[in-house]
């Protein structure tokens, strides 16, 4: 099967938050076991990958240096972290793959998605990024055109856009690689955001995309078989932390829709991963599965009648 396999950003960070290079250098070489495994069977693999901690270290540097330096723009915090989180995704793949006899070639790509410069995101940014500061330091990055909100008692912090994602704009060449039998790391973050102007030129904007939505566009645009949302539970539930609680297994989009509309699954968690699957199965995916990194390979093996045994899986009936 071809596949899309989607890693959150924490999976790229130690389990106690520490972000450090070593600490980032060992979650990724265990987030890479169960990719391995994918490969090994005989997968076709797409890696596609959050970068929240990583862009936020970064912020953290920028508000420190601003009196010093110009801040980075966050279409360059994006290629930075993409060209990092590949770098050692790269290293730490070759030695899974090396460890099970089996020699694939990898490539990562530092990749680009368009989004509308009409988005109604950017007239009303309402993405919090970074850490919180007081109004003295928010002002300084203020100065050099970013915009900060007033939240209270915890501080300043940076709102930013968060448009859709239109566009990868290196899927031809994730295809090619495919082709010539590569595992390709791409459209990081959610992809660099960038907008084309009217003389086809482009250019990056300060934006943060969903990186499971570009994930379902990526996975549809490369006729994948399947998109796989990694996550830190087992099974997307419903009535979650009630004593209500159920966990889904093999579910309709038609149901999926239904709990979402009755605001079963939370924004800035689960939303956007139950959002991406059924954009994916909606396009014509025949498969999208949302489970815990090291039970991806169980899932994918269940039988159609035994597949809600082991993590949720959208896909018409």
């Amino acid at each position: 099967m071809r596949l899309v396999v989607a890693l959150g950003g924490n999976a790229m960070i130690g389990s106690d938050g520490s972000a450090g290079p070593e600490a980032q250098s060992a979650a990724i070489a265990v987030a890479m076991e169960p990719v391995a495994e994918l490969v090994a069977a005989g997968h076709e693999v797409v890696v596609t990958h959050g970068n929240g901690p990583q862009v936020g270290n970064l912020l953290v540097k920028n508000a420190l240096a601003a009196h010093v330096v110009p801040p980075v723009p966050l279409d360059w915090c994006g290629a930075q972290t993409q060209g990092t989180i590949g770098f050692t995704i790269l290293n730490s793949l070759e030695a899974a793959l090396a460890t099970r006899g089996v020699v694939r070639p990898i490539a990562a790509l530092v990749s680009r998605t368009r989004v509308d410069s009409d988005d109604p995101g950017f007239g009303r940014p309402t993405k919090p990024v970074g850490r919180y500061l007081p109004r003295d330091q928010a002002q300084v990055l203020m100065d050099h055109g970013e915009r900060w909100e007033d939240r209270g008692t915890q501080g300043w912090r940076r709102v930013v856009a968060s448009p859709e994602p239109l566009e990868v704009l290196e899927t031809p060449t994730v295809l090619t690689l495919l082709a010539a039998g590569h595992v390709v790391v791409a459209a990081g973050g959610g992809g660099i955001p960038v907008v084309r102007h009217p003389d086809g030129t482009l250019r990056g904007v300060e934006a943060v995309i969903d990186k499971d939505l570009t994930a379902a566009l990526l996975a549809t645009d490369v006729r994948a078989d399947a998109l796989v949302i990694a996550t830190d539970v087992e099974h997307v539930a419903i009535g979650w932390g009630t004593a209500h609680e159920r966990a889904l297994g093999s579910v309709t989009p038609s149901d999926l829709e239904a709990y979402a509309a009755q605001g079963e699954f939370a924004s800035g968690s689960m939303g956007p991963k139950v959002e991406a699957a059924l954009r994916f199965v909606r396009s014509g995916g025949s498969r999208a599965v949302i489970t815990e990194l090291h039970r991806i390979a169980d899932t994918l093996a269940a039988d159609v009648g035994t597949a809600g045994r082991v993590g949720t899986i959208v896909e018409n009936p």
